[in-house]
């Protein structure tokens, strides 16, 4: 009685074998659809920040070339003092931005994190 229950219990084991693999292969292709959909979703998402980036930055030229003729016209300089004085005032707002940013990011951090910032700075030196 006990060889006949062998085969039986391998065919049922055979069975949720073949379903788990179903159930695996199936979800394999949902992964990959996902994958397929956040790809294109993350390319299309960087070019739109790609393009709004250098519209910012023109922007920002353009804003930068009228504040220079406002000072040069507001308080009757010369063009190299008035681009002297527009280029101390950029300097003063680096100043301000760099410090404040460094408050904010000083403070412990994950070693994930770590490993993560320093894998990406060793790839954007070219030390990989």
């Amino acid at each position: 009685m006990a060889d006949q229950n062998s085969p039986r219990g391998f065919g049922a084991a055979a069975r949720v074998t073949a379903l788990a693999a179903s159930v695996m292969d199936l979800h394999v292709r949902i992964a990959l659809q996902e994958v397929d959909r956040e790809k294109r979703r993350l390319i299309s998402g960087g070019l739109f920040l790609a393009i709004g980036g250098t519209a910012m930055f023109l922007a920002l030229l353009a804003g930068e070339a009228s504040l220079l003729l406002w000072i040069q016209a507001q308080w009757d300089l010369d063009w190299m003092r008035a681009l002297l004085s527009l280029a101390v005032a950029n300097l003063v707002l680096a100043g301000i931005s760099l410090r404040i940013g460094g408050q904010v990011l000083k403070g412990p951090f994950l070693p994930q994190t770590l490993e993560g910032l320093m894998k990406t700075v060793r790839a954007v030196i070219g030390r990989v």
